[in-house]
């Protein structure tokens, strides 16, 4: 695609590839609670803009890059599709 990125370029896997344009990314990492002096599994939900020339589906690895805002919910973008550890 032509947009254009900056600051955080994350890693996750594709939960839902059901929108047009769209999928939803889920990040998993570890949180420490200082009160137990433990970490706790946490998980985040990031819609991102998938263009076209990039072809992904649920269960796919993929990295995303912040952009600017495409949408309500929108701000970061496909950028390539990687191999599962």
């Amino acid at each position: 695609g032509e947009l254009p990125i900056r600051g955080h370029v994350l890693e996750g896997v594709v939960v839902s590839a059901k929108m047009d344009k769209t999928i939803v990314v889920e990040r998993d990492y570890l949180s420490y609670v200082p009160k137990f002096k433990r970490y706790e599994r946490r998980h985040s939900r990031i819609p991102s803009h998938k263009p076209p020339c990039i072809d992904v589906k649920e269960g796919d690895h993929v990295i995303i890059a912040e952009s600017r805002p495409i949408s309500k919910t929108v701000g970061f973008v496909v950028v390539e599709k990687t191999e599962e550890k």
